[in-house]
């Protein structure tokens, strides 16, 4: 798990093709590599890989085609800057939402617009993903833990202080962009709850056992 909050923005180093799939070499930067050991979760713009190389620097990472084709990663080339979060430890503040790394699926950019010194940017995701965007509710794009100010239809908007643009990612991009997409997990959750008709029951045994029933 993480908290979709960036610890350092790296670089891909490498792209090899291996027998079908992808090995991704990706230049860590500032990111801490002392603790990481290999099996490790480090999530690259939002997806879960998981380490099977790594020196002080930079790590290697086997990105299976399911994953190229359902993420933005499929998109990358060497260059590319990517955001870096290490998994997330028990004894960790939470500062943004519990996150995966299991990415939902694509988005883009739609508009940035200023507002103050803040930033207003506009995204776009499928109809089957904007179901699970609240107003005010949580959304994982790039592996950023963001909150949604507006939604309207399968578009909703977020409002990006300066520090969170030049911390990640977010400060290269622009309109028409692809976005990796991870929607908040309880939304999820209650949905499956709602579609097996188990919620009835949960509230139910909720509300006993807190004695308001």
């Amino acid at each position: 798990m993480f908290t979709g909050i960036i610890q350092a923005v790296g670089r891909i180093a490498r792209l090899e093709p291996r027998g079908g799939d992808v090995r991704l070499v990706v230049d860590t930067a500032t990111l801490d590599m002392t603790d990481v050991a290999l099996g490790d979760s480090i999530a690259v713009s939002g997806v879960c890989l998981t380490v099977i190389e790594f020196d002080t620097h930079s790590f290697a990472a086997d990105v299976s085609n399911e994953t190229l084709a359902h993420t933005s990663l499929g998109n990358y080339k060497a260059g590319d800057a990517v955001n870096l979060e290490k998994a997330l430890r028990l004894a960790d503040r939470l500062g943004g939402h519990l996150v995966s790394g299991h990415v939902d699926g694509t988005g883009k950019v739609v508009s940035i617009v200023p507002d103050g010194r803040s930033l207003r940017w506009t995204f776009e995701v499928p109809r089957e993903l904007a179901r699970y965007i609240a107003h005010k509710g949580s959304v994982c794009i790039d592996g950023t833990s963001l909150t949604v100010n507006e939604v309207n239809g399968n578009r909703f908007g977020v409002n990006l202080i300066p520090h969170t643009v030049d911390q990640t990612t977010f400060s290269a991009r622009r309109p028409g962009d692809s976005v990796n997409i991870e929607v908040d997990v309880v939304a999820r959750y209650v949905e499956r709850l709602l579609s097996a008709g188990e919620a009835p029951r949960l509230d139910e045994a909720f509300l006993k056992q807190h004695g308001f029933a």
